[in-house]
């Protein structure tokens, strides 16, 4: 459930726009069932910067995934203990059952 906020805690955001631009978006939040010109353009700007955030966040994940991969590839470690026992019991298995 979202909070109420008090008078303090709201901002007041005004933009002149043109008639006709101001009419296509009265239009639009009757056609999507909004109460208000006011929470239409609210909910829509607040889904679009929810969506941009999220791309941003996803582009910077994928640069730091990037890497992550590209600097394990261009500069291995090496197999790890556990996977040098791995590979000597698999050599035993092999052996073994031949």
């Amino acid at each position: 459930m979202e909070k109420q906020l008090t008078l303090s805690e709201k901002a007041r955001f005004d933009a002149k726009i043109p008639k006709v631009q101001k009419e296509l978006f009265e239009y639009a939040a009757s056609l999507g069932g909004f109460r208000t010109l006011t929470d239409f353009i609210i909910n829509t700007v607040q889904e679009k910067a929810n969506a941009i955030i999220q791309e941003h966040n996803t582009i910077i994940a994928s640069e730091k995934d990037r890497k992550i991969f590209f600097d394990a590839f261009m500069n291995p470690s090496g197999p790890n203990q556990k996977l040098r026992e791995t590979a000597e019991r698999y050599k035993e298995f092999m052996k073994d059952n031949k």
